[in-house]
């Protein structure tokens, strides 16, 4: 019996990846190359995504995938496409790509403010259909193009996010999908379509949006040009994907309403599905399509937690990379002593990231408050901990946030990415919410959830729901300590307080914010 191979492409913040799997769920190849996003030195804040280079490394990426592979471009029955969230491209009326940004493109300071000013309820009014502000969204990028580069702004016929890009490569077929279409802010989440009036409300055109098409359709075919570049067979099904995070989500269990995850990645994401009529009346949370027909998701984001990781370790784990050696992992060393540090970390108090405030976002200077001058209670280890545990008591308050607004808690936590493959991280998240913890098999679940849209297209599954019933696999459970718990409530009060005095600094202009949303 011949098996049925099923291929993702998946165009992330940092690099574009290729990943065969078979029609079990079991991943069989990858092939990745880094990528990194070209300011304009004309305008500050801006991130061009390279649409041409990139699109090389993706083709690259494919042909490599499927030698790995050791099988025939033909045994690959459909592809489908993820991505980062909020990157837009912008086409001509010929199909060509003629403006692109990736999604930390921050350039639309000014047109934020202009929007705010000139039309004063319309972030809100426009939040209460879309489940967006203005901080991520596509309404003040495509103004700044208005007012910036308006030769272009004239020229675009259509508007699309990344993934639906690589699949217009791919098939010639430009569409979007509701999960990465309706991180814009011009996307209704009731009725799973663009909304052209949003557009229209700020005096700016609202005849550039694609059809919206559900994840797990077929939208076209790989074409002869493409099948040249990629290796791919032309002919081969080309099937709808979403949002990295859903598609994500999807791939771990988390397809139906109440169930929960956190996505421990660079930045932290912790997501609850829920019902088509859920909104957020203080705009703290995010509220976004899923790739489940039927189903939203409410989000809340943790900033920078992997790269807060990264810069303790270059910064102060020396040693632990020594000793690690080369592709050795000195996260594990840092981890294996601060184990040994008690719960609480001798009251440390990091500050990164705060709890998820969408309308009004931005976060406190980097800093560590409550340091001891003993090296024991301040030194690495210490510090390490307290790093760990503020990251879990940081998603524990977001969570609490989103079960209130949700009016259910639910029974488990789905715990995915790459902080999971930590089992002591992921028994301090469990300790810090009260609630269990489980890890999937598949951590890295981007690229899986995005080959059951693939399965889905050509009826291997019947939908996202029987393929996470055949697909996940659990690897271990973790159940929440009530002492830990105690002293982690604990933690989170003091550290909220600190959190708030140390976002006043940066209203004062004493300190620098880590991050602003554009135009605060």
């Amino acid at each position: 019996m011949t098996t049925s191979y099923l291929l993702a492409v998946d165009a992330g913040t940092g690099s574009g990846r290729a990943v065969i799997f078979d029609e079990n769920g079991n991943q069989i190849a990858s092939a990745q190359h880094e990528w990194w996003h070209k300011a304009d030195p004309r305008f500050p804040g801006s991130m061009d995504f390279d649409v041409e280079g990139n699109w090389s490394l993706l083709a690259r990426a494919i042909r490599q995938a499927i030698s790995d592979a050791g099988i025939s471009a033909a045994d690959i029955r459909a592809v489908s496409a993820t991505s980062m969230r909020e990157a837009i491209v912008a086409y001509d009326r010929a199909g060509r790509e003629i403006w692109a940004c990736a999604n930390v493109d921050s350039r639309a300071v000014s047109e934020v403010r202009d929007l705010k000013r000139e039309f004063p309820g319309l972030e809100r009014d426009l939040y209460a259909e879309t489940g967006q502000t203005f901080a991520l969204g596509a309404l003040p990028r495509l103004l700044w193009l208005k007012c910036n580069l308006p030769d272009v702004y004239a020229r675009i016929d259509r508007i699309s996010m990344l993934s639906d890009w690589v699949l217009a490569r791919l098939s010639g077929v430009i569409a979007s999908d509701p999960s990465n279409a309706g991180t814009t802010g011009l996307y209704s989440l009731a009725k799973r379509d663009w909304l052209p009036e949003a557009m229209a409300k700020a005096g700016m055109r609202d005849d550039i949006f694609p059809e919206s098409v559900e994840p797990g359709t077929v939208i076209g075919r790989v074409t002869e040009k493409a099948a040249d570049e990629t290796g791919l067979a032309a002919g081969t099904p080309v099937v709808m994907g979403g949002g990295d995070c859903q598609s994500g989500a999807a791939a771990i269990g988390v397809v139906n309403e109440g169930d929960c995850a956190v996505l421990g990645g660079t930045f932290w994401q912790q997501v609850v599905n829920v019902g088509l009529d859920v909104s957020d009346p203080s705009m703290d949370l995010r509220i976004n399509p899923h790739v489940v027909t039927g189903l939203n998701q409410a989000e809340a984001i943790s900033f920078f937690v992997g790269i807060v990781m990264r810069w303790f370790r270059d910064s102060f784990g020396a040693e632990e990379v020594l000793a690690a050696g080369p592709g050795g992992d000195a996260y594990r060393l840092l981890e294996e002593k601060a184990a040994g540090v008690p719960v609480g970390a001798y009251g440390i108090i990091p500050v990164f990231s705060d709890v998820m405030h969408y309308g009004n976002w931005y976060h406190a200077a980097p800093s560590l408050l409550n340091l001891s001058i003993d090296p024991e209670k301040s030194g690495k280890a210490a510090i390490f901990r307290a790093l760990q545990e503020n990251a879990a008591i940081v998603a524990a308050r977001n969570l609490s946030a989103i079960f209130r607004l949700s009016g259910r808690t639910p029974d488990k936590i789905v715990f995915a990415a790459g902080a999971s493959k930590s089992a002591h991280w992921s028994q301090i998240l469990s300790d810090a919410t009260g609630l269990p913890v489980v890890t999937p098999v598949v951590k890295e679940a981007t690229a899986l959830g995005c080959a059951a849209a693939a399965a889905i297209g050509i009826g291997l599954r019947r939908d996202f729901v029987e393929a996470a019933e055949g697909w996940v696999r659990w690897d271990r459970r973790f159940e929440p300590n009530v002492d830990h718990k105690a002293v982690y409530d604990e933690a989170g009060e003091r550290w909220a307080r600190a959190y708030a005095l140390q976002r006043q600094l940066v209203d004062e202009g004493v300190t620098t914010a880590m991050w602003k949303a554009p135009g605060l």
